[in-house]
């Protein structure tokens, strides 16, 4: 169990030095129980009390890690059961799966589907993460053969899927070297999985029918050297599932309870590819790290790669652009400037839409720490000073001759104060960015 608060500080030196950014021993004490400072933060414990509160300061929920390079997964190490209680670290990863049955050109067909599942959003690279390489033949020689065709013709992170240890001990032998998540040891086999594991220094799915089951045997899986696990809970329906995935983060947050304070992974490897991605989107809410589909279509993958975008960003600090001024098609002196903030979705519908009109424009983006129009509007982030200091900033005085400046409908009330404060025309654009085309087309 985890310790409190006053346990901790009768470890420290509480010489109240000052050097971990806390006034005294009990706040730092305090904070380290909370989860909100690290140990190494403080350079005056001895190592007894380095020793004594590893427990406390480990987090509650360990990090794995599989893949190499570039493509390597991070998993876990998650703090809080809601996201606006911090933030979330370690996004869930989208797996798509590969059977071992196929071979030659369909095999390679399959893995270039799988590889070409990358998409732009709002300025953003999503892709899958992972490839699941499936035991349906039941071979160990063809699993192992689709594996290492898969290491060779895929950079993704490899997750290596079968019963029995025999076919994971031959696969994992052909591609340990891009260290594969094994998966899955169960209550009879967690011996044999977790010494091919050990061996290969790979981390290891515990799979189990009940949450009380995981635990008992994460601790099977430890217990033979293996450090790095991934829970996978064999639930009846998605109910039970989203349940159980809820019960073993809340243990593992609000206990500390370290038999289930591991990452999870859930397989939807039934139905279409709506039905998947339906399914997929709400595991990922709650709480899975890794969700393996079935499906490569397109339109099914990319709403759960948005889906961990927009659960994954940081809700202090959203996602934005550089404020400067951009440049839509080739404008000149005589072209339009748009003005909008610099929050991510924001600028990138102004600029679709500015695309679809084929009016060549400047939009200038003003800075407002990521906030939409109105939002930064109500806050004081989007005013006439902050305006004209950008434009001000960015020169456009020397974009174009015509002095003239379009607003965001939105905002029509500050054109005045706008008008007053540069000295420039203030035409007032459309509320909604939808109805760019045709206002640049006919008014601009």
């Amino acid at each position: 169990m985890a310790l409190t608060g006053l346990e901790i500080f009768k470890l420290l030196p509480k010489s109240n030095c000052k050097k971990c950014g806390k006034p005294t021993c009990l706040a730092f004490a305090m904070a380290l129980a909370q989860k909100k400072a690290k140990l190494e933060e403080c350079p005056e414990a001895s190592e007894e009390a380095k020793s004594a509160l590893a427990e406390a300061s480990a987090p509650p929920i360990s990090l794995v890690k599989f893949g190499t390079g570039d493509n390597e997964v991070h998993i876990g190490q998650e703090t809080v059961m809601f996201r606006h209680e911090e933030k979330f670290y370690n996004p869930t990863v989208i797996a798509v799966s590969i059977s071992d049955k196929l071979a030659d050109d369909a095999l390679k067909e399959r893995i270039d589907a799988v590889n070409s599942l990358q998409f732009e959003r709002v300025g953003t690279h999503l892709q899958v993460g992972a490839v699941a390489v499936i035991n349906d033949s039941g071979s160990p020689d063809t699993f192992a053969s689709a594996a290492g065709t898969v290491k060779k013709a895929s950079p993704l992170a490899m997750i290596l899927v079968s019963e029995s240890p025999d076919a994971l001990g031959a696969a994992t032998a052909k591609v340990a070297d891009v260290r594969p998540l094994l998966a899955s040891a169960a209550s009879d086999t967690a011996e044999a999985v977790a010494k091919i594991g050990k061996e290969n220094n790979c981390p290891v799915v515990a799979q189990a029918d009940s949450v009380e089951g995981l635990a008992e045997l994460t601790g099977k899986i430890k217990a033979a050297g293996v450090e790095e696990i991934v829970l996978s809970l064999k639930a009846r329906s998605l109910k039970d599932e989203l349940y159980g995935l809820s019960r073993i983060r809340a243990a593992a947050l609000k206990k500390t309870f370290r038999p289930l304070g591991y990452p999870t992974v859930s397989f939807v490897l039934d139905g279409n590819g709506e039905a998947q991605a339906a399914k997929g989107i709400s595991l990922i809410c709650k709480y899975s790290s890794i969700v393996v589909v079935e499906s490569v279509e397109r339109h099914a993958i990319l709403p759960m790669l948005t889906a961990v975008m927009n659960i994954f960003t940081d809700p202090q600090k959203p996602v934005q652009v550089e404020a400067k001024v951009y440049r839509v098609g080739e404008p000149g002196s005589d072209s339009p400037i748009l003005m909008t903030t610099n929050f991510s979705l924001t600028y990138y519908t102004v600029e679709s839409d500015a695309e679809a009109s084929r009016v060549p424009c400047y939009i200038l983006v003003v800075d407002t720490e990521g906030t939409s129009v109105l939002t930064a509007y109500s806050g004081d982030k989007l005013n006439e000073k902050i305006v004209a200091e950008a434009m001000k900033k960015n020169e456009v005085d020397g974009l174009v001759r015509h002095h003239k400046l379009i607003i965001p409908g939105y905002v029509a009330v500050m054109s005045g104060k706008l008008e007053e404060e540069t000295g420039w025309e203030i035409a007032v654009g459309p509320r909604e960015s939808s109805m760019l085309p045709k206002y640049l087309q006919e008014v601009a």
